[in-house]
């Protein structure tokens, strides 16, 4: 089933700011401070991980996949203690 959204009109739109603005405790934030709270794409600055294409056994991601989220992490700190070992 479809959600459907249901927008105020213009003059509750209009009452719900005017509103927001009259509480002193809670005034709305200015645009600079919700830009802080937007996410950046990507990896953060300063990462040592590098994109590679890699071929693994169906069963290998499998079994990592089944672990929840952060199985390519997982993958990855394997692979770094065999490095570590050999």
């Amino acid at each position: 089933m479809r959600k459907t959204l249901i927008r105020p009109t213009d003059a509750e739109d209009a009452a719900i700011n005017a509103a927001a603005l009259s509480d002193q405790d809670n005034q709305p934030l200015s645009a600079d401070q919700l830009a802080q709270f937007k996410r950046k794409p990507g990896r953060p600055a300063g990462s040592s991980k590098e994109q590679v294409t890699l071929r693994l056994d169906a069963e290998v991601l499998e079994t990592f996949r089944a672990t929840g989220s952060g199985w390519q992490t997982r993958i990855n700190d394997v692979l770094k203690d065999w490095a570590k070992h050999h």
